[in-house]
């Protein structure tokens, strides 16, 4: 072995770090492999990265912005020509009334006034999430036609509170209502208009124009135009859904209905469904009698009279006693399941024993279509409330399977502890559609059912298919022993 070797120096005079011995071919020591270097320490978040995430808010903003602005002159239209015209037509109908014209004009015309009113009210809930309540008192189905039906619906339309909330608003929103929508808009154009000066134009508009509060004379004024515009489209970008907004909300200080009017439409639904419970009720005991009158009263009397006959001839004809007493047997047994089915249709034990879910489930396993059942629920609720709610289901599903021909239905059942408890019901089916609330008695006697306890029915059939029905009820869970 060389010196070199020994002394660990390389050919060319570069010390060689230490390491094992190369083998036996001589050959000069490798330092071993260090292993991959340390990761390098996470950079901090820097103005770059901070830019790129805020970029899509920004641009959502603009698009916000700009959409708020379309909106607010689409409302400043509405007020400043629709509804001042429809305030001088109210009150000139109702002027002419005393010379029996304005009986037959001012109906109509304070239908075209709802009409806008109830515009407003869905441009509000689309546009902006406001909800803006309608009180209106219903007309009675039975009025009268010719001269005498007319002065009635005239009386009943004027004595109504909403109508003249209806009219105060029109005066409202032709004023404050026009100047909040017209705001974003105004912001818009005018800002742009700052731009447009300082891209050259102020060369065209020197002598005599303003822009705003700046004279336009030169380049340096046409400077401050942009500035000026720069702090316009700012606001444009920061306030145009707020006063978009605020303009609904004026719209609902003024025709949403008052506490009074919601507590007479209270008083009126309940007295509406005390009738119908009372009418169900009713109903539903003659549907009892009928059936114990017509099915298991009918077979225990037919049971009675055969044992009475096997009396007589179990000594005397023994194979005959043998049959009616099988008969005898057969009419207990169909007594019986007819009294299972008749307590099943007032208060099913699965209902009682294990709540709604399970009852549910239960049910749809009896439907000859698949059903899809699934249920966020695992509280118990009010016999009566978990009750109106299954029989709601049940009829739903037979409406499905018999009316709309359905080959699959989805059922989905949850609570909500919103708005003081809700339990919501949907059933989906894929049948032909053209469910219609007014059209039969199904539907008809659901939404009383559920209107016993302050709930709401919803269908949605369109001609083809699928159908949606959504049932809520007002429920609170309950602990049961």
């Amino acid at each position: 072995m060389s010196a070199e070797a020994v002394d660990g120096t390389a050919r060319g005079g570069t010390p060689q770090p230490p390491g094992p011995a190369a083998g036996r071919s001589g050959a000069a020591r490798r330092e071993p492999y260090p292993g991959p270097p340390p990761p390098l320490p996470a950079r901090p978040p820097g103005r770059d990265d901070r830019d790129r995430r805020g970029a899509p808010a920004r641009r959502a903003g603009i698009q916000g912005a700009l959409l708020a602005a379309v909106r607010g002159f689409g409302l400043a239209l509405l007020a400043i020509t629709v509804s001042p015209v429809l305030f001088v037509l109210t009150v000139v109908s109702v002027c002419l009334i005393p010379l029996g014209l304005g009986v037959f004009v001012t109906p109509a015309v304070l239908r075209l006034v709802r009409a806008h009113a109830e515009l407003r009210r869905r441009l509000a809930h689309d546009w902006t999430g406001v909800t803006i309540p309608s009180a209106y008192r219903p007309l009675p189905a039975d009025l009268r036609d010719g001269v005498t039906g007319q002065v009635e619906r005239c009386i009943r339309l004027l004595k109504d509170p909403a109508t003249w909330r209806d009219v105060v608003w029109l005066l409202v929103d032709a004023t404050a209502g026009f100047l909040c929508a017209l705001i974003p808009p105004g912001l818009l154009v005018y800002g742009i208009e700052g731009f447009v000066v300082f891209a050259g134009v102020w060369r065209v508009l020197q002598g005599g124009y303003w822009y705003g509060f700046v004279p336009v004379t030169g380049f340096g004024s046409a400077v401050i135009c942009a500035c000026l515009g720069s702090v316009l489209l700012l606001l444009c970008y920061r306030l145009s859904h707020h006063l978009v907004h605020a303009h609904f909300l004026l719209a609902r200080a003024f025709i949403a209905p008052g506490r009074e009017a919601l507590l007479a439409e209270r008083v009126e639904r309940l007295y509406a469904t005390r009738h119908d419970a009372v009418d169900s009720s009713a109903s539903e005991l003659r549907r009892i009698e009928r059936d114990l009158h017509d099915g298991a009263q009918a077979r225990l009397v037919a049971m009675g009279m055969s044992l009475g006959t096997i009396e007589a001839l179990v000594e005397k004809d023994p194979a005959r006693a043998k049959e009616l007493i099988a008969q005898a047997r057969q009419n207990s047994a169909e007594a019986l399941t007819e009294l299972r089915d008749l307590v099943r249709g007032i208060h099913p034990p699965v209902l009682a024993e294990r709540g709604l879910p399970d009852a549910v489930r239960a049910l749809a396993l009896r439907m000859r279509t698949p059903v899809e059942v699934d249920v966020e629920v695992s509280a118990r609720f009010e016999e009566p409330v978990e009750s109106a709610a299954y029989f709601a289901v049940s009829e739903v599903l037979t409406n499905a399977v018999k009316h709309a021909q359905a080959t699959r239905i989805w059922i989905d059942i949850h609570y909500s502890a919103d708005e003081g408890g809700m339990l919501r019901i949907a059933v989906t089916d894929d049948g032909r559609g053209g469910a219609d609330l007014t059209a039969g008695s199904g539907m008809a006697g659901i939404e009383r059912r559920l209107g016993q306890f302050d709930g709401i029915l919803a269908v949605s059939s369109p001609p083809g298919g699928p159908t949606l029905v959504t049932m809520e009820i007002p429920a609170v869970p309950v602990v049961r022993g």
